[in-house]
């Protein structure tokens, strides 16, 4: 079999798998409030957030474009085909690590540093497009400060509204809320984060002279939101406990504010095609949250512990898609 399509077999294996991984790794980002406040029992909250997980992710493709086209030039990549598959080894690898050991961190920064790592090994620092990739690292940094911002004012606005009214009652009123917009933070999900793999096959398929645009084929699209579904319905335990729980002590009240504003800043990035962070951008709005509700409650050690692997996800992701280039190199 022509070495050729076999890579792209096997990039495209391993775009499904990492979707798959991703959909576990991140189940916790759409649900751990709803699971946490008890307004959805766990194994109806992940058939949940999977079905609309998969809708989502078949209704939009422009942050799959935005990643096929604008970090690397598929067109002129030199050995595209290994440089894809060692970004997607290196990133589905920093996924499981930070998965087993329950952190929250990021699969957009781990995917996207590991291409921009197995480029630069592959071709050198000017294989980056550095007007594309510029934006992308703006809305991936920017996006958490956006949230946490949005989810503190909109907390302080509840506060306002409801600060007359029985708390016991409210909550259990947002308690049946927050069903719906666990299901809304699930779709906004689905829209972003599964188009990366869409974006990473389509970027092999111009790489290997499969396609000659940047237009996502069907069965790319519907494959790639499969593969997030069925990885959503695994559920993701640890990271359920860390959101969920580990941040703040969250009422139905503080959940419906984050999921709101979740939501409101993932849409936002997927209608102009910037991917972004749904685990930054979640637990950013958690800690939005929970700093308007009451500081001390934070649990700020946590937060810290999230921070510094956001902050080391990227160059990490980076450095072993560039060793994981080198081997791979030696086989093909």
């Amino acid at each position: 079999m022509d070495s050729i399509l076999v890579l792209t077999i096997l990039i495209v294996i391993g775009s499904l798998a990492f979707d798959f991984i991703n959909g576990f790794h991140d189940t916790a980002n759409a649900i751990a409030t709803a699971v946490s406040t008890k307004a959805l029992k766990p194994r109806r909250a992940i058939i949940l957030a999977a079905s609309m997980n998969f809708l989502g992710a078949m209704l939009f493709t422009g942050v799959a474009k935005t990643i096929t086209k604008d970090i690397v030039d598929p067109f002129t990549l030199e050995n595209g085909s290994v440089v894809i598959l060692a970004a997607l080894i290196a990133a589905i690898l920093w996924n499981l690590i930070t998965w087993y050991f329950g952190i929250p961190s990021s699969s957009s920064h781990a995917i996207i540093g590991s291409i921009a790592g197995a480029a630069i090994a592959s071709s050198g620092i000017a294989a980056i497009k550095w007007s594309g990739f510029g934006k992308i690292i703006q809305a991936l940094i920017f996006s958490p400060i956006i949230a946490f911002t949005l989810g503190f004012i909109i907390y302080s606005i509840f506060k306002v509204i409801f600060k007359n009214n029985n708390l016991a009652k409210t909550n259990k009123k947002f308690r049946h809320f927050q069903i719906v917009t666990a299901a809304i933070q699930s779709f906004t999900h689905g829209t972003n984060d599964a188009q990366k793999t869409m974006g990473i096959i389509t970027m092999a398929l111009i790489a290997n002279g499969y396609v000659e645009s940047s237009d996502i084929q069907l069965w790319v699209q519907a494959s790639c939101a499969l593969a997030m579904g069925l990885g959503t319905s695994i559920g993701g335990w640890k990271i359920i406990k860390t959101v969920g729980g580990n941040i703040m002590k969250i009422r139905p009240v503080n959940g419906v504010a984050a999921d709101l504003t979740g939501a409101t800043i993932i849409f936002g990035a997927t209608t102009i095609g910037m991917p972004v962070s749904t685990t930054h951008v979640i637990s950013s709005a958690i800690l939005g949250v929970g700093s308007a509700h009451r500081l001390k409650g934070v649990k700020w050690d946590t937060a810290q512990r999230m921070l510094v692997t956001w902050v080391i996800t990227l160059p990490i992701s980076a450095m072993l898609a560039a060793i994981t280039y080198f081997i791979l190199k030696l086989f093909f």
